[in-house]
């Protein structure tokens, strides 16, 4: 499982650089993963720092973080 979310996190990382900043919401439609995977991948990637999450009314807002590197 953790090969799953590290390959997860990975899909996340280049949904980001193609889509800038997102909606969790759109995050979950745009990977085609289950969501406990990828909300796992998600946490792993904000742990590490390379993602910046904000809440947004009822949604968080997601984007990578600027120095983190690609």
């Amino acid at each position: 499982m953790i090969t799953e979310i590290g390959i997860v996190a990975g899909e996340i990382w280049h949904f980001l650089e193609h889509h800038s900043q997102v909606r969790l919401s759109s995050l979950l439609e745009g990977i085609d993963k289950p969501r406990d995977i990828i909300l796992m991948s998600l946490g792993w990637l904000a742990r590490e720092g390379h993602v910046v999450l904000d809440k947004s009314g009822d949604d968080y807002t997601l984007s990578l973080r600027k120095d983190s590197g690609s």
